[in-house]
Formats: C-alpha cells, structure tokens, sequence
C-alpha cells in the first residue's frame, strides 16, 4: 500500500499545537526567514465564500506562506499555509522533504484523506521530469510516462526516485511539518475542497 500522504513527523508535531505562537523546523532544514504563524490569521472570513467560482486558481507563495484562491482573475480567499520540513528550495526527489514549486493542477479531491480533506497535485511536472532525465534521476520510459499524464491532465506516476504524493490538506498551519504538501487549517481546507474541481490550475512560487 502506498505510504500515507506526506507522513508528519511525530504525527504533526502535536506538541506544538499547545502554543500560541509557533516557528517552522528551522535550522535543521535551511531555513533563512523568521516566518512565524499567528493562529488568529490562520482563518477568520466571517462571509462565506459565494460559489460557484468562476475559472479558479490556487497560488501558493512559499515565502510568505500563503494560498491565494482567485476567481476569474479576482483575489477571493488568501489562507495561511504550512509547507515541507526543508520549504526552502524546490523539490528534486523522493524524502527531500521539499514542498515542489512551479505549475501545477488539482489530479484528485480525496474526502477521506488521512489529514481531514485532500487535493492532489500533478507533481512531478514536465519540468521536473525533464531535469530528473537529465540528471539520471529516471529513465526515459518514466519520463516519457509522465509527460503522456500530464498531456491528459490524469495523475502523473507518483513512485519514481522524484517522489509524489503531494497534496493540499489540513490538520493544521502552525509550523511547517509536512513531507512536501501544503497544510492548512481544517476550517481553510474544507472552503478551499467545496470551492474547487479537479483539473483546477495551481501555481507554486517560491
């Protein structure tokens, strides 16, 4: 059986749900900024969102831990996010731990997802793919096998040495802890799943 989405360590670091204030695993992972969350911004929309959404788009900015959800073209939502163990840089293989960045769309709505809700993400991409050729990381039957997913906007293989199993869920934004996904509180991620389809374009910049 496929290992559980971005598997936390220690099981989300639940110890440090407790406090009011928390900071991404830092040094171990090369984190440069001093990002720290606020858990009264984590979701506080006192309107509901109107849908349906016209044309959505996701982009997330790694940086400044944010998900923006825009209808046509039209900023709608922006979410607070946890990303990978080592969020800076983007992803190269399998257990880097590294959130992937580029462009993306939504593969797959998972209502049973192990952390609450899920979106999958076409990871890898086309651009992905082909550095992974050319650095030896997978063959061309691999490469050329993804390549043909994406072409038909299906899932592209997720057991290469370029990892997979990257997804948008929940079971929390306080720090960074996941082993690529994007995290966001559960109140953030069920809007975010009811207000988006599958083939829903996402973009994820540093």
């Amino acid at each position: 059986m496929r290992k559980l989405q971005c598997i936390s360590v220690a099981l989300l670091l639940v110890s440090s749900l407790s406090g009011s204030s928390a900071k991404p695993a830092s040094k171990q992972s090369g984190v440069t900024s001093e990002w720290v969350a606020k858990p009264a911004l984590f979701f506080q929309h006192t309107s509901p969102l109107k849908l349906p959404l016209s044309n959505p788009t996701i982009v997330v900015k790694k940086g400044r831990r944010e998900l923006l959800l825009f209808s046509d073209g039209k900023l709608v939502r922006t979410y607070h996010i946890a990303l990978g163990l080592s969020p800076t840089g983007d992803k190269v293989r399998q257990g880097d731990r590294r959130t992937p960045e580029g462009s993306f769309y939504i593969f797959a709505k998972n209502a049973k997802s192990a952390f609450y809700l899920s979106l999958g993400l076409s990871y890898p991409n086309a651009e992905h793919a082909a550095l992974g050729l050319r650095d030896g990381l997978i063959t061309r039957p691999q490469y050329n096998q993804i390549l043909n997913a994406l072409k038909r906007k299906l899932t592209p293989p997720q057991n290469t040495v370029l990892g997979g199993d990257i997804y948008i869920h929940g079971n929390g934004a306080q720090s960074d802890w996941t082993w690529g996904c994007v995290a966001l509180e559960n109140e953030a991620i069920r809007e975010l799943y009811q207000a988006v389809q599958v083939r829903t374009p996402v973009v994820i910049e540093p």
